[in-house]
C-alpha cells in the first residue's frame, strides 16, 4: 500500500532529512522534494546543498528550490501536476499558503518539535530548554493557514534530562519525529488516526536572533544555565565585557549562593584561577566551563585562562 501513496516532501535541515529518509526506507513513494535554495558557506563561500537536497539527489528524487512558495503559480502548477496524496512538511522554513495545503488528496502533514499547543513557532526545542521544561516531544498534525494551529494527529513525549543541551534534544527528537511520521501516515491510511482540535493554552516559541543571545547576569544562575544549554551549540550565547569585548559561552555550571556579598555587582568576576572562572549573578554565580573568544576556537576554560588575560575588576555587562 505504501508504494502506491505519492508523497511530496518539503524540508531543509538535518532534522528534516531524517524524516525523508524514514519515508523512503518505509516504502512510501516520494515523488519530489522541495527545499530551500543553496546557500554560500565556509571560507570560500561555496554554495552548499541542504541536508534534504543531498539525500534526495542520492536517492534520485527530483528536487525543487523555489525562492518563495506564496504567490508562486509555478509551484502550484508543479504540485497539481504531481497530484500527491500527502504533502509532508518538516522544518521547511517557508510559510505555505492555503492553496498549496489544499492540493494533497489526503492532507498536508507537519512534524513539529513540541507537545502542542505548547511552543508553536520556529524554535520550540530551544525555548523548551530555556524555560526549564522537563518534558518535550513531537506532535504530528494537519497543517492549516495558522502558525502550528492545525488539528493534532499523534504525540510522543521525550524527557529533557538535566545536562541535555539543544544538540542532544534535537538529535533525539529528530529520530522520534521521523518514526512518528510513519505511524501517522499509516494510521491515516488505515483509519486508526484521526485529527483532534488543539486545546486552549497555546504558548509560542519565536525565532531566536543574534540580539537575543546575550547572557544577562541579572538573572538567576539556573535561568542562565538553561539559557546557555538551550542555545548550544548553535547559535550559542555570549557575554560582553564593559570594554565591548565579547566571548561566546557554550557550557556553564549554576550555583545558588545567598552568602555572596550583595554589594558585588552582577556580572563581576568573583573568582579566577588556572581552571576556574566564576561570575556573579542574581542569586549566586555561574562557573564558565566552555568559552570561545572572538576570532578564536571553542575551548575549555583552563585553556582559555592560560592564554587570555582577565581581571577580578572586570565586569560583564
Amino acid at each position: 500500500m505504501r508504494k502506491d501513496i505519492k508523497v511530496v516532501f518539503m524540508g531543509t535541515p538535518e532534522f528534516a532529512r531524517e524524516s525523508l529518509k524514514e519515508l523512503v526506507e518505509s516504502g512510501y513513494h516520494v515523488v519530489a522534494c522541495f527545499t530551500n535554495p543553496d546557500k554560500p558557506s565556509g571560507r570560500g563561500m561555496k554554495l552548499k546543498y541542504s541536508s534534504v537536497k543531498e539525500y534526495a539527489i542520492e536517492k534520485n528524487i527530483p528536487v525543487y528550490q523555489p525562492n518563495k512558495v506564496k504567490k508562486n503559480q509555478e509551484v502550484i502548477d508543479i504540485l497539481n501536476e504531481m497530484s500527491p496524496d500527502f504533502l509532508v512538511v518538516v522544518a521547511y522554513g517557508k510559510i505555505l499558503p492555503q492553496e498549496v495545503l489544499d492540493i494533497p488528496r489526503l492532507g498536508a502533514i507537519n512534524v513539529h518539535g513540541s507537545l502542542l499547543p505548547k511552543y508553536r513557532g520556529s524554535a520550540p526545542m530551544q525555548w523548551a530548554i530555556i524555560n526549564g521544561e522537563k518534558i518535550t516531544g513531537i506532535t504530528t498534525m494537519f497543517m492549516d493557514s495558522g502558525m502550528d494551529t492545525g488539528d493534532m494527529l499523534l504525540k510522543e513525549e521525550v524527557e529533557i534530562q538535566e545536562k541535555d543541551n539543544l544538540e542532544d534534544i534535537h538529535d533525539r527528537l529528530m529520530v522520534v519525529g521521523a518514526k512518528l511520521l510513519i505511524k501517522t501516515l499509516d494510521g491515516l491510511l488505515d483509519g486508526t488516526v484521526k485529527g483532534e482540535k488543539q486545546p486552549d493554552g497555546a504558548t509560542y516559541a519565536p525565532m531566536i536572533d543574534r540580539e537575543m543571545t546575550k547572557i544577562d547576569f541579572h538573572k538567576n544562575a539556573r535561568d542562565i544555565y538553561n539559557f546557555v544549554r538551550g542555545l548550544c551549540p548553535f547559535p550559542g550565547t555570549y557575554m560582553e565585557l564593559q570594554n565591548g569585548k565579547k566571548y561566546k559561552v557554550f557550557q556553564v555550571e549554576a550555583v545558588e549562593d545567598g552568602s555572596i556579598d550583595k554589594s558585588i555587582e552582577n556580572g563581576s568576576i568573583l573568582l579566577m584561577s588556572k581552571n576556574s572562572l566564576y561570575i556573579r549573578c542574581n542569586d549566586g554565580y555561574v562557573k564558565i566551563l566552555q568559552i570561545q573568544p572572538e576570532n578564536s576556537k571553542r575551548m575549555d576554560i583552563s585553556a582559555f585562562l592560560a592564554g587570555n588575560r582577565l581581571s577580578i575588576a572586570d565586569i560583564f555587562v
